[in-house]
């Protein structure tokens, strides 16, 4: 999930080598929270206008999490 998740980040911006993501262990209903890190420039390219590709990303790791049969949530900071 964390590849998955690095991929479709480093796909957007234009400094891949800044993209990091950590991971907080679960929560109480099992749910695993990935914060995506990266550069403070390409912080508007991964939001989106109004929080779309934001909203995009987040579906595609919801999506990926059920074929798994776990919960994901995805910070972005």
């Amino acid at each position: 999930m964390e590849q998955l998740l690095k991929t479709i980040a480093q796909g957007l911006v234009e400094e891949k080598d800044a993209v990091s993501i950590t991971t907080d262990s679960p929560l109480e209903d099992g749910t695993i929270v990935y914060h995506l890190h990266v550069a403070a420039g390409d912080m508007g390219r991964v939001i989106g206008k109004q929080g779309r590709i934001a909203k995009a990303i987040r579906a595609v790791m919801k999506a990926a999490a059920v074929r798994k049969d776990i919960k994901v949530a995805v910070e972005i900071d």
